[in-house]
């Protein structure tokens, strides 16, 4: 535990072997994000167990946006530093049936998330997703509607 004016400011488990090392891979996302090449050969991120949906995340994400990708990848683990894993998880699950591959996508369904309030995604920061295409309505179909005829024709 470290500890500055009275107030606990770290909590760090401590090595009773030796020659042991007891690395947070969340402590170090930060410096990786600076030093993004660093991803891969990290001592403390060897060994971190994720599920699996975040290693497709990252690959989807590399895929599209090369070396921006990998670090907007290191950002999503990132919301572990202020989330817990299994909304985190769900978030990403969520993007990626979506296919909003970003750290932003991510960002906002897991704030919607927490707050238990529906995501509204703008398109139009997400070139990726398909576009819909919406008819406009005619007032024909519309005095249809009310007249009862639809219901008939169905």
């Amino acid at each position: 535990m470290i500890g500055c004016r009275g107030e606990v400011i770290a909590r760090h488990p401590r090595c009773w072997e030796r020659d042991e090392l007891v690395f947070d891979p969340i402590h170090y996302l930060p410096l990786i994000e600076q030093k993004i090449n660093a991803l891969d050969q990290a001592a403390p991120l060897q060994g971190w167990e994720l599920p699996e949906e975040f290693a497709t995340l990252r690959r989807l994400m590399e895929a599209r946006m090369n070396r921006q990708g990998r670090r907007e990848y290191v950002q999503v683990l990132r919301l572990l530093e202020a989330f817990d894993l299994a909304n985190v998880r769900a978030a990403v699950i969520q993007a990626l049936r979506m296919g909003a591959l970003s750290f932003d996508a991510v960002k906002h369904l897991l704030l919607c998330r927490v707050e238990r309030r529906p995501p509204r995604l703008d398109l139009d920061c997400y070139p990726y997703l398909p576009k819909a295409t919406v008819e406009k309505t005619r007032a024909g179909s519309y005095m249809r509607l009310l007249s009862g005829d639809a219901e008939d024709a169905a």
